[in-house]
């Protein structure tokens, strides 16, 4: 095997997603020649939605502007047909309203288009092992708002649901971590334990809990007041 056959074989497969052509094109080409493999590219929200259950990229770029469905909806529709797949928005819109509805839609990150090449780069190769990235100054508004949710009353428990499954204490520890806001890598040194270790673990949790994104596992947390502990 090749270097370059080699190389190609462990890049992170990409989708990008945008209307406009030659934004679309230029972030495809500087993400190729930085190394990645490009598997696909759209520019509506139905092209997206089928190209990118026919290419199965590990990270869609995402614009949320987007003619015939919304960014929003199309990251809903990707997520739930293929639950590992990471969404990174990249949009113009720093609005509150934008970046909520796009995390509670199942995007793992949200970046502006201010961003630099390398801040992309960066972002992608992060959003594929599952760590939120978001553009400075939007994490602690999307942190808010989860404890907002979490303080919203719950609805009334069902006495015949079965009791919450029982977590590992490592599992409890990551979940506490996870609340806080803090990312994988970061839980990975204060555990003193590898990135993997504690995909690992919130896989699990996610698992035991039937939640199906990062954003349920932290809305969990809080409402369980373990972000306080």
């Amino acid at each position: 095997m090749t270097e370059s056959t080699a190389d190609l074989r462990d890049a992170i497969r990409v989708m990008v997603v945008d209307d406009h052509p030659m934004w679309r094109d230029a972030v495809a080409r500087d993400l190729a020649e930085s190394g990645f493999e490009v598997v696909a590219t759209a520019g509506d929200g139905e092209q997206a939605v089928r190209r990118a259950k026919a290419a199965a990229p590990e990270v869609l770029v995402l614009d949320l502007n987007l003619p015939g469905k919304p960014g929003v909806q199309v990251c809903k529709e990707v997520v739930a047909a293929n639950p590992a797949l990471r969404v990174l928005v990249l949009s113009a819109s720093g609005e509150h309203a934008d970046v909520l509805e796009a995390v509670k839609s199942g995007a793992t990150g949200y970046l502006l288009k201010s961003a630099s090449t390398e801040e992309l780069q960066d972002a992608v190769r992060r959003t594929a092992v599952g760590d939120p990235v978001f553009t400075p100054g939007l994490a602690g508004l999307v942190l808010g708002e989860y404890r907002r949710l979490a303080s919203e009353p719950a609805p009334a428990p069902d006495t015949d649901e079965p009791k919450a499954p029982r977590l590992t204490d490592r599992e409890t520890e990551v979940l506490r971590l996870v609340a806080k806001g803090l990312s994988y890598k970061q839980i990975a040194e204060r555990l003193v334990i590898s990135h993997r270790t504690v995909q690992n673990h919130v896989q699990n949790t996610l698992g035991k809990l039937q939640l199906h994104n990062r954003v349920e596992l932290v809305r969990y947390a809080i409402e369980r007041g373990l972000d306080d502990e």
